[in-house]
C-alpha cells in the first residue's frame, strides 16, 4: 500500500484549550467482541512530528483500537519540545503506545530512555517493532500489560509515565487508576524532586517537578466521563494538575 503524507491538523486544528463540538473526532471503534478471524490490514503513512517525519504503519482495524495515530500524540509531542529538560536523563515508560509513534519520536529526537507498552497482545508488539526498524531505530524495549492486571515489573524504575489520548473508555478507568497509582506509589524514585527543573503552565506558574510523575496529553473536551476519571485519581491519593494545552500533570499525593 503506498505511503500517504499525513499531518495532525488533517484530524484536529485546535491549538488551545478549547474545543468547538463540531471538531469532534468523528474516529469509531469496532463494536465489542467483534471477530478478527480475517487477516489484519494495514496502511503505511509518513507523519509529520516536530522537526520529523515519521513512516508509520497502522491497522485498518484492530479490536483493542491500537490501530491509528491520535490527534492527542502531536500535540502532546509539541508540548514536549516546548519543555525539553522534562525528558533529561530520564527513564520513560509510556502507557497505551499504540503504533509506538510518540516513544519513536522522542527516541529518534532525545536520545531518551524509553519503554513502551500496550494490551497484552502480540500484533500490537509486533507492529511498534516494525515501526521502529522502517525509522531505523533499534527495537524499544517493550511490556504486555494490560490495566488493571499485576504489573509484569515488580518494582517499576520509570521517573516518568506519558501518555496520549487514553481515555477513551469509561469502563477502563478503575483499571488503569490501578495501573497508575502503582506505577507512581511503589516506584523507587518516590519523592524525589528533579533538581531545580521546574514545569512552567500555561498561566506562567512554576510547577516543582517531583519524580515519579504521570504526564498525559487529552486532547479533547473534559466532559462529565473524563471527570470521573480525575476524581478516580482524587479517591486513589493522587493529585491531579492541569498543566495547560490540555496536558495534565498527575503525582502521588505527599
Amino acid at each position: 500500500m503506498d505511503t500517504a503524507i499525513f499531518s495532525a491538523a488533517s484530524l484536529f486544528h485546535a491549538d488551545d484549550d478549547s474545543d468547538d463540538d463540531g471538531r469532534r473526532d468523528q474516529a469509531q471503534v469496532a463494536a465489542d467482541g467483534e471477530s478478527q478471524e480475517q487477516a489484519l490490514e494495514y496502511e503505511e503513512r509518513l507523519h509529520k512530528f516536530p522537526g520529523v517525519d515519521l513512516s508509520i504503519r497502522e491497522f485498518s482495524c484492530h479490536q483493542l483500537n491500537a490501530n491509528l495515530l491520535w490527534p492527542g500524540t502531536f500535540f502532546f509531542a509539541a508540548w514536549l519540545v516546548k519543555n525539553p529538560s522534562i525528558l533529561d536523563g530520564q527513564r520513560i515508560l509510556e502507557l497505551g503506545s499504540g503504533t509506538g509513534a510518540l516513544a519513536i519520536f522522542l527516541r529518534k529526537t532525545y536520545g531518551v530512555d524509553i519503554t513502551t507498552s500496550d494490551y497484552d497482545d502480540k500484533d500490537i508488539e509486533e507492529n511498534i517493532a516494525h515501526n521502529c526498524r522502517v525509522n531505523n531505530l533499534d527495537l524499544l524495549p517493550h511490556i504486555r500489560h494490560t490495566w488493571g492486571d499485576p504489573f509484569p515489573v515488580l518494582r517499576p524504575d520509570w521517573n516518568i509515565v506519558i501518555a496520549s489520548d487514553i481515555l477513551l473508555y469509561v469502563k477502563q478507568y478503575p483499571n488503569l487508576i490501578k495501573t497508575l497509582s502503582f506505577l507512581l506509589k511503589e516506584s523507587d524514585f518516590n519523592g524525589q524532586r528533579a533538581g531545580c527543573t521546574n514545569i512552567t503552565t500555561k498561566s506562567g506558574e512554576q510547577v516543582v517537578i517531583r519524580y515519579p510523575m504521570f504526564l498525559m496529553s487529552w486532547r479533547r473536551r473534559i466532559g462529565k466521563d473524563q471527570s470521573i476519571f480525575f476524581e478516580g485519581c482524587e479517591k486513589a491519593g493522587l493529585e491531579v494538575q492541569h498543566l495547560g494545552d490540555l496536558v495534565y500533570l498527575i503525582n502521588k499525593k505527599n
